[in-house]
């Protein structure tokens, strides 16, 4: 019995390491054209890259800030839109989402966009980032200034206010 169970371990490490491998091999690098979308979307060479490891407000989102609403999600967009400034970024691209688009770590010029964002306060550290996130909090930096819900909550409660 303890042969099987040794086999049986034996095969499940074998699985994890093929997968591992797979998962690496499959890392594909996207320059090009670039159309951003909202605060954690791209267009890329014609596909659609969702920023991985941070969560940027929702287009449509309102947060709070010296006691007056503003759109937190348009300002997430128009500071990517500044980052890229016109170039075009590089997406290391590494699986997709549950709504088919490409997920990845952009950078441009050397800034990593995700990790920009999140230190700003811009957008939350959501799987990854947490530094930053610590930081922009610390600092009282953006959202962080004031008073907001989280994106992945408002999207729950606001299904039908967004676009995906």
């Amino acid at each position: 019995m303890r042969q099987i169970d040794g086999f049986i371990a034996a095969l499940v490490v074998l699985a994890l390491a093929l997968a591992l491998a797979w998962f690496r091999a499959e890392e594909v690098v996207l320059t090009g054209a670039t159309r951003i979308v909202d605060g954690d979307t791209l267009v890329v060479a014609g596909r659609r890259v969702r920023l991985s490891g941070m969560d940027a407000p929702e287009m449509d989102q309102v947060c709070l800030r010296e006691g007056h609403d503003y759109r937190c999600g348009i300002v997430a967009r128009e500071a990517l839109v500044e980052l890229l400034a016109g170039r075009e970024p590089s997406c290391a691209i590494k699986g997709r989402d549950r709504y088919g688009r490409d997920l990845g770590r952009c950078s441009v010029a050397g800034v990593d966009l995700g990790a920009d964002l999140v230190r700003r306060g811009l957008a939350v550290a959501y799987g990854g980032y947490a530094d930053e996130e610590r930081a922009a909090r610390s600092a009282g930096a953006g959202l962080w200034a004031g008073s907001f819900t989280r994106p992945d909550e408002w999207r729950r409660t606001h299904p039908h206010e967004h676009v995906r």
